[in-house]
């Protein structure tokens, strides 16, 4: 039943695929063009198209794959020294939906001219911060995204969705459903691996068009391929909006006074199939360890998932989007959140379901662990490489169950009566200035194992401090056509 081609055809998990399945599959389906396909430095996804004459052709350019120019994909490479090689990576095959052609897809990795990973490649420092993981911990770290978008087009006035009410809304009140459904069926057949899908709480309409926001969530896979899939979902999803003629935006805030989008990071960890997030239904130690070493470096991550000045329009206290660092179970206000779990020892299903006799199905599976400030300007590799630095720093930590202790909250920070708890706690940061202050003075735990190059961090730093908005929040917040010029500046970002 798996959507992707190759996965039905080959009757083996795409992490299995070998150059002759791929080069079985082109045969066999007529396949007539390759896309090698790669993050730049600006996080979105790059292609270099192959038309393929023959079989030799084909098993060259998987095999040796081919020279790119680095300088014009990252700030951090020189032009005199710009040459990169781009391998495909046979597990990322997916046929391309949108193609006349047909046409293969892969995404690839940076090697340098010594034919090394490139230290500084996006891929590769995820790969690095999930292997020093795993050294530390003797624990897989996996993880999922939760991408909203805004999907925008005019305006027919008919059933008309009640503003800032669209969550999980039916159709005709959600006009841009069937949409997300396609974009479902494309990313599956891309090899996304989906949980669901719906509308969100955003919905309004401004000079004649409708802005309805969406949510398409992951299942929880290997921290490598989750930053894949959901580079894969952006791609997916700009390109079927094109098609058909709608605008759609991953911008974390395109006006005031209505909810932005974020993109939240589910986080889990596996030893031999079990999920250790769990002990004796009770969030774990090592898991209080896992959101300790978050909590401690929270100001520093922003500079991976949160890179433009309007993130900071989107952190703002008093909305659901965080502003100070704490954590929480089923807290919506706190910066990392523990979702309801399936812990209850209940078997719902049968009560729903009378004639169903008891399951022992394996719930604990489920339970994961939410980080809430990232939003649709992150790169996705390095924001996930950075999480997962934070939770293996966290098992390093000696204080780490003090300071889990200590950042707990399990009330709303932001009612009044919650003051006194609310000034106990630190804050993220309100710019990209800031950011870069943060990242600066914690860039050693992020440096170390070798996982971030200390050239990404500089170049990291250097990207956001080049915003020069210290102040803009405030400056401008007032000031709804600078807003407006800001929105349009950053609206496809990432």
């Amino acid at each position: 039943m798996n959507a992707n081609q190759l996965v039905a055809f080959l009757q083996k998990p795409a992490a299995e695929f070998t150059r002759a399945d791929i080069i079985r599959f082109a045969e066999e389906h007529d396949i007539r063009m390759v896309n090698f396909m790669y993050p730049g430095g600006d996080g979105k996804l790059k292609t270099l198209n192959f038309v393929i004459t023959n079989k030799a052709y084909l098993e060259t350019i998987l095999t040796c794959g081919e020279r790119v120019d680095g300088s014009s994909l990252f700030s951090f490479i020189q032009a005199g020294s710009s040459d990169l090689y781009v391998l495909p990576r046979y597990c990322t095959a997916f046929v391309d939906p949108f193609a006349e052609i047909p046409t293969l897809c892969m995404l690839c990795s940076f090697f340098d001219k010594d034919g090394k990973a490139l230290e500084s490649a996006p891929e590769h420092t995820l790969a690095k911060a999930c292997k020093a993981f795993r050294e530390v911990t003797g624990m897989e770290f996996q993880a999922m995204g939760e991408l909203e978008y805004y999907v925008i087009f005019p305006d027919d006035e008919m059933f008309p969705a009640i503003d800032q009410h669209g969550y999980h809304e039916s159709a005709p009140y959600a006009k841009a459903n069937e949409f997300r459904a396609k974009c479902m069926k494309f990313i599956a057949q891309a090899g996304g691996q989906i949980k669901y899908g719906h509308s969100e709480v955003g919905n309004f309409v401004h000079d004649g068009m409708v802005y309805e926001q969406n949510e398409i969530e992951f299942l929880p896979v290997k921290a490598e391929q989750a930053a894949d899939q959901l580079m894969v979902a952006k791609w997916v999803i700009r390109n079927l909006a094109y098609q058909m003629g709608l605008n759609v935006t991953f911008a974390p805030k395109i006006t005031t006074g209505k909810a932005g989008s974020g993109l939240h990071i589910h986080m889990r960890m596996m030893k031999d199939g079990r999920n250790m997030m769990l002990h004796n239904g009770q969030l774990s130690d090592d898991a209080r360890r896992m959101i300790a070493g978050m909590m401690d470096l929270a100001p520093s991550i922003t500079a991976f998932g949160n890179k433009n000045p309007m993130s900071y329009f989107r952190l703002v206290p008093h909305q659901e989007a965080p502003t100070n660092v704490c954590w929480g179970d089923r807290n919506r206000s706190v910066l990392v959140r523990v979702p309801l779990g399936w812990t209850a020892q209940t078997d719902m299903s049968s009560i729903a379901n009378p004639l169903e006799k008891p399951s022992d199905y394996d719930t604990s599976l489920k339970q994961t662990v939410e980080m809430r400030s990232p939003d649709g300007s992150a790169d996705l590799y390095q924001l996930i490489a950075g999480l997962c630095v934070a939770c293996r720093h966290g098992f390093e930590m000696p204080d780490a169950l003090e300071v889990a202790e200590r950042t707990y909250v399990n009330v709303n920070i932001h009612d009044k009566a919650n003051k006194d708890r609310l000034e106990q706690l630190a804050q993220l940061p309100d710019s990209c200035v800031a950011s870069a202050d943060c990242l600066q003075r914690q860039r050693s735990v992020f440096e170390e194992y070798g996982v971030f190059s200390p050239a990404m961090i500089d170049g990291i730093i250097a990207a956001l401090r080049s915003c020069n908005d210290a102040s803009l929040r405030h400056d401008i917040e007032r000031l709804p056509g600078e807003i407006d010029k800001l929105v349009r500046r950053y609206f496809h970002c990432g």
